[in-house]
This record gives C-alpha cells, structure tokens and sequence, in this order.
C-alpha cells in the first residue's frame, strides 16, 4: 500500500510541474449579489494543500466574497518571485522561505498561517537512516550527509539545532539536495547517509525494517512549530490592506473546517493527490490551523540568524500584516 502511495505522490509531483490552475474561475457572484473578488493562490503538491481546496468546495471562500483560483506548484520558493510580481495573489509555503525572501529584498508579508506539525505522538516529518548505519542519535550526523529537499530551509535549520542540543558541531554537518521521491533508493544504495522526509514519503521508508528513525525534527525542535503559512507581497498588502486581512480571515475558517472535518478531507486529498481511498485516510496528516504564533515565528527567525541562513532578521513589522 505504502509503495503505491508514494508513487501516486511521485505522480502528481511530476505531473505539477507546470503550473496548473484550478477552482474558481469567471465572473461569479456571492450570495448576496456582490461580485466576488477574484484571486489566485499558489499551493504546493502534498496533502496540507487539501485545505485550499475544502475551503473552495465547501464555499467557504466565497462566503467570504473571494472567487479562488489555485495554482499547484512542486516548489514553494518558486511561488515568492511570482507572488511578489503579482502574478498570483497569495502564496503557501514554509515560513522560512518567505523570512529568506524578505532577507533577500522582496517585500512578502505573512498574512495567516496554515499547517503545523503535531505536538507528539508520529510526526509529519522525520529524519531516517539505514539501520545497520552506526548513525543513532542527531549528534551522529556530525561528518555525516543528511539529504533534503532543499538546502537552507526547514529541514536542515531543525536539524542543525537538535544535533548542537545533542553535543555535536552543526556546522560539521553535511546536507545534499535529493528530491523526496527519489530519497528512498538513494538511502538504500548509501548515496547519503541520512534523509530528512516528510509524510508520506517517511512512512513507506520505515516500513522498511531495513531502515530506522532518528527523530521528529519538527517536533523535537518545537511541538507543534508551524510548517506552512500564507503570505501575500507587501504590495497588495499596502495597496489593498482590508483584502489582505479579509482572505487571511477566509483561510483562517477554511483551515479550521477543513481540520475539523478529517473525512471530507481526506476524500477530497484521492483527487488532489491522486491516490486510493485507503492510502488517504492512513496519512499523518498536518494540524491546518490559520492562526497565527507570531511569537514562535519569530523564535525560527532568530534560529535562522544564528545559523547564518539569511544576513539581516526581519522585523515583525517586516514580515506581518499591521493590526
């Protein structure tokens, strides 16, 4: 079941790398006979972006006065150029990015949050290994290669702590760029030493007895850290401030019933993602949540300037909508 799951995911994951839009579309009306806006979100291919999609099922979105469209992408970094040159309007991801892009020069700004990891029990998101390796703890990455989906972002920043937490030099640590479908077979033909993978990619991997589980980065980093939020470009936020507010508000809903409703979403994910009934409903699935923790934000900012993973922290006021 696992193997097919995963290839399902692979699928959609290659067949995503053309932007295609989705939802939405035309000239449409709310309820009340006000014209609804029209906007464009980009979202990536993996569960979490099922909240998206519930919230345009369900009508949520439109309740709100927003007629969305989505546009599913395989990397989050390539949303940020495109959010902020207002080719789409909104724009899920991991927070890092969006932090590194405002390091960088673009003015992004966070509007609601979106995922986050689960504060205990299974978590959405592992670092593996084989197990006859003689890698058994995070300090043991030390002279290591850890392989991520990309370099500089929340994979390798929650494992460079947990393994200076556990006595080891982080920046002794290696890490190597390895898509996640392709992660399982270069594991196992010791290409890298280590994986950091998300569900449900780390499930089908210890399903092997072959390999083993150091640890839940995300979760022993901080429980219940989040993984994915909103953002808009600091453009629209400025020019259109109670837009911004008001679709942060409709995904905030969205999000909540979406996670309230575990079945409805996860019927929803066998279209999204491609996958049997079955394989939907044993994914690990992320907490949705579109409030935001500006505070434990704040806390992965100061974590990302330690580790010289960007050059000058933003600001709160650099990065969230003005209240």
């Amino acid at each position: 079941m696992k193997n097919k799951l995963m290839t399902g995911i692979a699928t959609a994951a290659t067949a995503a790398l053309l932007l295609t839009a989705c939802g939405g579309g035309g000239e449409e009306a709310s309820g009340d006979g006000e014209e609804l806006r029209e906007v464009t979100i980009g979202v990536l291919s993996i569960a979490p972006s099922v909240g998206v999609a519930y919230g345009i099922e369900n009508g949520i979105f439109e309740e709100h006065g927003f007629d969305v469209n989505y546009e599913v992408s395989t990397a989050g970094a390539a949303m940020l150029p495109a959010v902020s040159a207002g080719q789409m309007d909104f724009g899920v991801g991991n927070p890092l990015s969006v932090v590194t892009a405002v390091d960088q020069g673009l003015d992004m700004k966070i509007v609601a949050g979106y995922s986050n990891s689960l504060e205990d029990g299974e978590d959405v998101a592992g670092v593996v290994t084989r197990a006859d390796s003689d890698i058994d703890t995070w300090a043991d990455l030390e002279g290591k290669t850890t392989a991520v989906n990309a370099l500089n972002t929340l994979g390798d920043l929650t494992v460079m702590n947990l393994a200076e937490q556990d006595g080891a030099d982080p920046q002794a640590l290696e890490f190597s760029e390895i898509a996640f479908p392709d992660m399982p077979a270069q594991l196992e033909r010791g290409n890298t030493d280590a994986v950091w993978i998300p569900e449900p990619f780390l499930s089908g991997l210890l399903a092997d007895e072959e390999n083993e589980l150091i640890g839940y980065s995300f979760q022993e980093n901080d429980p219940g850290m989040a993984t994915m939020v909103t953002f808009t470009s600091g453009e629209l936020a400025a020019d259109d401030p109670e837009m911004a507010a008001d679709f942060g508000e409709a995904m905030t809903e969205a999000l909540a019933a979406a996670e309230e409703d575990q079945e409805g979403s996860r019927e929803l994910l066998v279209d999204f993602l491609e996958i049997s009934q079955e394989d939907a409903e044993a994914l690990t699935m992320e907490r949705l949540d579109g409030e935001l923790n500006t505070e434990q934000l704040m806390d992965m900012v100061e974590l990302a300037d330690r580790y010289d993973f960007i050059g000058d922290a933003p600001t709160a006021q650099d990065l969230f909508l003005e209240e």
